[in-house]
């Protein structure tokens, strides 16, 4: 019985993980953005380390969260002239002004791993990174993208990142 416990939380995570590391299906339909001219939903990276996050797509509405981490990959939803609708990591959605946006160069951990020499799963680690780990992106194979983390340089398979487009993910 406590075998079968353990097996269910283990799947139970696994599912978890693999949601947080792609986007819902509903946002997996792409257009194109009559205003920016990019398909939406797409990964933009906030540009500076303090990002306000309003109910609206206005400077008059109210700020409910503010972002301090500078690269922090989100996905952008919605668009209007100046405003991006975007959706963080863990699933929150506010709009922020377009001009906080930069391209995509950076990417999440979702899960604890292993940063790897190779892009195979039985290569030598390099180090060892937690979820919530902030990398920028430097390239990506089939399964595999290339990232730096601090002074660390390898490669990690792309169902542990957030934060890839389908396009940029071929590098």
């Amino acid at each position: 019985m406590f075998t079968s416990c353990r097996l269910f939380l283990s799947a139970c995570l696994i599912a978890t993980a693999w949601q947080l590391a792609t986007p819902p299906a509903a946002a997996q339909a792409v257009k194109v953005s009559q205003f920016s001219g990019k398909p939406v939903p797409r990964f933009e990276s906030l540009r500076y380390s303090k990002v306000n996050g309003r109910i609206g797509p206005s400077g008059d509405h109210q700020i409910v969260w503010e972002y301090e981490r500078a690269g922090l990959p989100v996905l952008v939803i919605k668009e209007t002239r100046d405003w991006v609708q975007i959706r963080d990591p863990q699933g929150d959605e506010v709009w922020v002004h377009e001009r906080l946006l930069t391209e995509p160069n950076h990417v999440l951990i979702t899960r604890d791993i292993i940063l790897r020499r190779k892009p195979q799963t039985g290569s030598i680690g390099r180090a060892k990174l937690q979820a919530g780990v902030l990398a920028e992106l430097e390239g990506c194979e089939e399964r595999w993208c290339e990232v730096r983390a601090g002074d660390y340089r390898g490669w990690v398979d792309k169902p542990s990142l957030w934060g890839l487009n389908t396009e940029t993910a071929g590098l």
